[in-house]
């Protein structure tokens, strides 16, 4: 093993420069949340954002029926490697 050198400070302050602000509100209401319940969080902002994606993609393809559209979003959300070393998503215009 290496041994690993102790960050000064002005280091970590640089790193953490780069680092989104913490919502110290969500923090505290997460906090507060009983372990069971704290998955739903972050379950229901996933779900916002498929939700988001399915809408516009409806609005986009309005001829595709909703099973096409959500193959459509799901394609998007996940990696497909079938054969290929890289496929792009299918709305990839829109993600980026």
């Amino acid at each position: 093993m290496t041994d690993r050198k102790q960050l000064s400070s002005e280091e970590i302050s640089a790193i953490v420069d780069g680092f989104e602000t913490i919502d110290r509100e969500e923090m505290e209401m997460m906090a507060k949340l009983p372990p069971g319940k704290r998955w739903l969080v972050s379950y229901r902002r996933s779900e916002v954002i498929r939700a988001d994606l399915r809408n516009k993609l409806t609005e986009d393809f309005p001829e595709l029926s909703l099973p096409k559209i959500n193959m459509k979003v799901l394609r998007s959300l996940t990696p497909v490697r079938m054969g290929k070393n890289y496929t792009e998503p299918a709305y990839y215009g829109w993600l980026c």
